[in-house]
């Protein structure tokens, strides 16, 4: 039974989020565990589909049917972490300065989507572990 197929996508998201902790804890010179959920550098969501996209890319090869399933879902993955989520924390920044003032006010969390370096980075992620886990589970 092949588990690279389950195995890839976690070992990106882990990869990921360790990345992304150890780059925000020595920015924040002191362990980030405040930063960690959505945002940053490398996005954890690009990793874990691009890995998948990656890893059938390499086991079946860019013209099997799957392929073009993961390459689409990592498109609309990545589209929605670059402009429906950024523009979700800057309604969030707006918001927290305009309730600002009210007692009961809960503030809502602002870094929420990421930047074309972050979804770069997350590629590079997912795409490394698939070429890893193919290699070693070959």
């Amino acid at each position: 039974m092949d588990f690279s197929y389950a195995l890839t996508p976690f070992l990106a998201w882990l990869v990921a989020g360790v990345s992304k902790f150890i780059i925000n804890s020595i920015k924040a010179k002191q362990l980030a565990f405040g930063l960690i959920g959505y945002g940053g550098l490398p996005s954890n969501h690009s990793a874990i589909v691009s890995s998948m996209a990656a890893l059938i890319a390499l086991k079946e090869g860019v013209g099997h049917p799957a392929f073009g399933v993961a390459i689409t879902l990592a498109f609309i993955v990545m589209l929605d972490a670059n402009s429906l989520r950024r523009q979700v924390g800057k309604h969030a920044v707006a918001i927290n300065k305009l309730a600002a003032g009210a007692s009961d006010h809960q503030a809502l969390r602002e870094r929420m989507g990421h930047t074309r370096l972050e979804i770069a980075a997350g590629i590079a992620v997912g795409i490394a572990v698939a070429a890893a886990v193919s290699v070693m589970l070959a």
